[in-house]
């Protein structure tokens, strides 16, 4: 569960995080990087498609700066696979609202 988030900073399960993320089903990754810093390529979240949830909720940013590519919009749909693409405030509120009731994993930008 993610219990808080703010510019920079993420609790989750009593754990903070100061980097990126990606939480699995299972596990979290933390200290996560992409090819570009704000764009979001399909490679980027090789760890998530490996485990194919069946919900996958991309946090954006505080104010959106990460673009998603259509490269990921669609690979992740090819393989049936729900995405939910938000600013990461909201993008943590939907998570905790899902990730008790499907497989989920999401992919949290925790800056701009």
């Amino acid at each position: 569960m993610i219990e808080s988030y703010e510019f920079g900073r993420i609790v989750i399960n009593g754990k903070t995080y100061e980097h990126d993320v990606i939480i699995l089903p299972d596990r979290i990754l933390d200290n996560w990087w992409r090819k570009e810093g704000h764009k979001l390529y399909l490679a980027d979240i090789s760890p998530i498609l490996n485990e194919l949830p069946s919900t996958v909720i991309i946090g954006t940013g505080t104010s959106g700066m990460m673009k998603v590519s259509e490269e990921v919009k669609k690979g992740l749909s090819s393989k049936n696979i729900e995405v939910i693409i938000a600013e990461t405030r909201k993008a943590c509120e939907v998570y905790n609202k899902v990730y008790k009731t499907s497989k989920t994993a999401a992919a949290l930008h925790l800056t701009c």
